[in-house]
């Protein structure tokens, strides 16, 4: 049995041939810190963000995109090896795992180790943009220029794909995080309301946007009033998340324009042809597209299933090596 493992910042998504993505759990384990114990995994972990006693943590075991706490990774990929598998296998399963595109090889090697520990016959690591390409149902193999932007978590990649390899690309730090980072600081400052990453990734999601909308949309925000320490409820509309994720939003699309100037010509009129394919769960933050498009003039799409894309690719590459 071949698996394919999205593990991504904020998500872990794991495809199995021939079932497709079997799971979709955040990234977020919860453990006792007196007795090292790990209390839940995914999403009954990630309920607990900012709600634990003091010796229960909820962390999530890798930032941008990369791991951060090994010993707490290669737990949570055995828990969901285990959960997408069943117990009864008979062989080990071969594992394909993707990174982002900017990873040096000490990371890799990390990725590598842990899946190893996790129970994988074999271990082939693939970059996220082809992952996303292939899952985004892309013939990678023709000799002709497609530019993908994957928006995940911790990281954005950006890549110029061609002949099933990679010709430019670049990998950012910014993306759906620091997303409902913005909207946390942008909060506090204008509205000097305290809210946690939860209740910004829940504004992001309702009325984020890029680019403005035809029609403004608001929502009631409960947080804590930093002037009076008790709690308040402030309405915020989407022209102010406009603001709010205005930093974040144009630099994805200034690393965006600097692998456009990278790119050599021919392939540059292949992608002003047939346009920028965007992924990853940070692509579903409306006006992206249009943003992209209004500062590149190139036209800009997202996938039809942009949030598992990579996990789909990832599960599909075993199959594209072999017919290699």
């Amino acid at each position: 049995m071949d698996i394919g493992i999205d593990l991504g910042t904020a998500s872990i998504l794991v495809f199995v041939d021939g079932k497709g993505v079997v799971l979709k759990e955040p990234s977020v384990v919860a453990f006792d810190r007196d007795t090292n114990q790990i209390k839940a995994i995914g999403e009954e972990a990630r309920l607990m963000l900012g709600r634990t006693p003091g010796n229960i943590v909820a962390v999530r075991p890798l930032r941008q995109g990369v791991i951060s706490d090994y010993t707490v990774t290669e737990k949570m990929l055995k828990y969901f090896i285990q959960k997408a598998v069943g117990k009864q296998r008979f062989r080990k399963p071969l594992i394909s795992i993707c990174v982002p595109s900017g990873v040096t090889e000490v990371e890799r090697k990390a990725v590598e180790d842990a899946a190893f520990q996790a129970g994988a016959r074999d271990v082939k690591i693939i970059e996220e943009p082809i992952a996303a390409a292939i899952g985004a149902g892309i013939d990678i193999t023709r000799p002709c220029g497609n530019m993908i932007v994957d928006i995940g978590g911790g990281t954005t990649d950006i890549a110029v794909i061609s002949l099933g390899g990679t010709v430019v690309s670049t990998s950012i730090k910014i993306a759906g995080d620091d997303f409902d980072d913005a909207i946390v600081r942008y909060m506090r400052k204008e509205h000097n309301l305290l809210i946690g990453e939860r209740t910004a990734e829940d504004i992001k999601i309702r009325i984020g946007s890029a680019f403005p909308r035809a029609e403004v949309a608001e929502v009631d925000v409960r947080g804590r009033n930093l002037l009076s320490g008790l709690p308040k409820t402030v309405t915020v509309t989407s022209s102010e998340t406009e603001d709010a994720l205005r930093d974040p939003t144009l630099q994805i699309v200034d690393a965006v324009h600097s692998v456009l100037e990278k790119t050599p010509p021919e392939l540059a009129a292949d992608i002003a042809d047939r346009g920028i394919l965007l992924t990853g769960g940070g692509s579903l933050l409306y006006g992206l597209e249009e943003l992209i498009e209004s500062k590149t003039g190139i036209t800009t799409m997202t996938a039809e299933e942009p949030l598992t894309a990579v996990a789909i690719g990832t599960g599909k590459y075993v199959e594209f090596l072999s017919g290699n």
